[in-house]
């Protein structure tokens, strides 16, 4: 028996899928997207290809699942400070922080991936966002409750600190700087989230 069929019967169920998902995500990191093969995946995580292709029938379909899985264990807890200002400027440097090392290696990785399958960074981005409410929309929503704000500002107001970071991510390929995160947060998103409630209140 080979010890890539002996690796995929040690590891069972939820175990032997992050493990596998795992060995996916640095075979793309480091590979990119032209190596990115089903073969490849399960030599790396020590996996039977069958393992594989039960699970994920195509190369996209483990590609999806890749960053999903990612998606998941790299999710940015969001804070509580107590005030909107605080919230945001918490998650900014969190997304910073941590996206400044991945952005540009990620864009440059999954070149091959946009040029033979069409895809797109947008598409990229919605694998690898979880399900449900964005952190943004949480601690908008939190705020509005608490009566910072005096209406739900609209969906592009509120994802738009994370967007101008992203952007800068992308531009720069380098971190954002912490006086631009301040100056994203105070200068052009409260000033919107804000008025757009007060002109909300007076209309009504």
């Amino acid at each position: 028996m080979s010890s890539n069929a002996s690796g995929g019967l040690r590891r069972r169920g939820a175990a032997l899928e992050a493990a596998i998902l795992d060995a996916g995500w640095d075979q793309l990191i480091e590979s990119g997207y032209e190596r990115f093969t089903i073969d490849a995946v399960a030599e790396r995580s020590s996996s039977a290809r069958s393992v594989l292709y039960r699970r994920w029938p195509s190369r996209l379909d483990l590609l999806k699942a890749v960053i999903r899985h990612r998606g998941q264990v790299d999710s940015i807890p969001i804070p509580d400070t107590g005030t909107l200002r605080g919230d945001v400027l918490a998650i900014l440097t969190e997304f910073n922080n941590r996206r400044s090392r991945t952005v540009g290696l990620i864009a440059a990785r999954l070149g091959a991936y946009y040029d033979q399958a069409g895809g797109s960074p947008q598409e990229i981005r919605e694998w690898f966002m979880p399900e449900g409410p964005t952190g943004m929309e949480t601690l908008v929503k939190r705020a509005v409750a608490r009566g910072e704000l005096g209406a739900m500002p609209p969906s592009r107001i509120v994802a738009l600190p994370s967007d101008l970071v992203r952007h800068e991510l992308f531009m720069t390929m380098t971190a954002v700087t912490p006086e631009t995160l301040v100056e994203i947060v105070d200068e052009i998103f409260l000033p919107l989230a804000t008025n757009f409630g007060s002109i909300t209140r007076s209309s009504t």
